[in-house]
C-alpha cells in the first residue's frame, strides 16, 4: 500500500489481485445478494483508491480493507434499521403507476419529432436556418446575425414568422 500511495500504479494492481476474493466473499456472506456485494465491493476498492495518500500503516492492509468493508457494512444494516418496512401492498401499488416508457409512448414522441422535423422542412431556407441556429445550436441574435450576413431584427423577424409558421402547422 505504501508503494501505491507513492504512485505506483502496479503496486495496487498486485493488492487488488490478493485480497478481490476475500474481500468479495466477506460482503456476499454478509449481505447474502450478489448484486448489493458487487456494489459494495465497488465501493470499498473505490475507498481504498480515495484514502491512499492519507494511508499510514498503523495496522496492516488487510485488516484497514475489512475495515473499511465493516464499516460500510454497519452503515447498511444501520440505514436498514431506520428505513420503514414496504406497505404489504407494495408491489400491487408499484404494478398500478402507469410506465412512462412505453412504446406508445416512444412511438407517439418520433412521431411528434417526425411531424416537427417535416414542418421545418416546408420553411423557407433563410427562416429554417435561423430555427436551428437558435434551437439547435443555442445562438443568440447577434450571433445568428454575424453567420448569415443580416442584422439582429431580421434575424428576429426570421425566426418570429417560422416560429408562427411551425406553431401553426403542428397544429393542425
Amino acid at each position: 500500500m505504501l508503494a501505491y500511495a507513492a504512485g505506483d500504479a502496479s503496486a495496487f494492481e498486485r493488492l487488488y489481485a490478493r485480497h478481490r476474493g476475500p474481500l468479495y466473499r466477506f460482503l456476499l456472506r454478509n449481505l447474502r445478494d450478489g448484486a448489493l456485494a458487487d456494489e459494495f465491493f465497488q465501493d470499498v476498492w473505490q475507498r481504498v483508491i480515495t484514502a491512499r495518500q492519507g494511508w499510514k500503516p498503523e495496522a496492516a492492509f488487510t485488516t484497514w480493507l475489512f475495515r473499511i468493508a465493516h464499516n460500510r457494512l454497519n452503515d447498511h444494516w444501520r440505514a436498514a434499521r431506520h428505513r420503514p418496512p414496504a406497505p404489504e401492498d407494495a408491489d400491487e401499488r408499484t404494478a398500478r403507476v402507469p410506465d412512462p416508457d412505453t412504446p406508445e409512448r416512444q412511438l407517439s414522441e418520433f412521431e411528434q419529432r417526425r411531424r416537427l422535423q417535416l414542418a421545418l422542412a416546408e420553411l423557407p431556407e433563410e427562416q429554417r436556418q435561423v430555427v436551428q441556429l437558435r434551437l439547435e445550436q443555442e445562438l443568440s441574435l447577434e450571433e445568428i446575425g454575424d453567420i448569415t450576413g443580416v442584422g439582429r431584427e431580421t434575424v428576429k423577424s426570421r425566426l418570429r414568422y417560422a416560429m408562427d409558421k411551425l406553431r401553426a402547422r403542428l397544429n393542425e
